[in-house]
């Protein structure tokens, strides 16, 4: 348990320095990826959208999802990929929780009716370091 437990903590560590990431979800029978900011409270993810987006109806049609994390076009930094599944968060207080001043690009504030929260919870996360080797982590 401790070697998991040391992993989460590594996983979690990489979140901290990566405020974005890809993420993909299947359309029909084929891949759309497109970079987004990303929250987390510890290995749960968080996306902010519109509820007019595709990906909202995308998930709707099929929650399987993956997020890239910490690739910056150089080699040398710890990347997470993560497989997991998603859905539009039943849990209100996360829009509050998630909103930042960069948001208002897009909504008019936490109580905007098109701004929902995606939440991303995580099957399996492979966590690639500097040196190529892989460590995975599974629910």
């Amino acid at each position: 348990m401790a070697d998991k437990q040391a992993l989460e903590k590594q996983i979690i560590d990489v979140l901290k320095d990566n405020p974005f990431c890809s993420f993909g979800t299947v359309e029909g029978n084929r891949p759309k990826v497109r970079y987004m900011a990303l929250f987390h409270d510890g290995l749960q993810l968080h996306l902010a959208t519109s509820r007019k987006t595709h990906k909202v109806e995308e998930l709707k049609d099929n929650p399987q999802v993956f997020l890239l994390v910490g690739y910056d076009g150089k080699w040398g930094r710890e990347v997470l990929s993560i497989e997991g599944k998603g859905e539009v968060t039943k849990d209100d207080s996360l829009r509050e929780k998630v909103w930042s001043k960069e948001l208002e690009r897009w909504f008019s504030g936490p109580d905007d009716p098109d701004y929902v929260i995606l939440d991303i919870t995580p099957e399996r996360i492979e966590l690639t370091g500097p040196d190529m080797e892989t460590k995975v982590w599974e629910r």
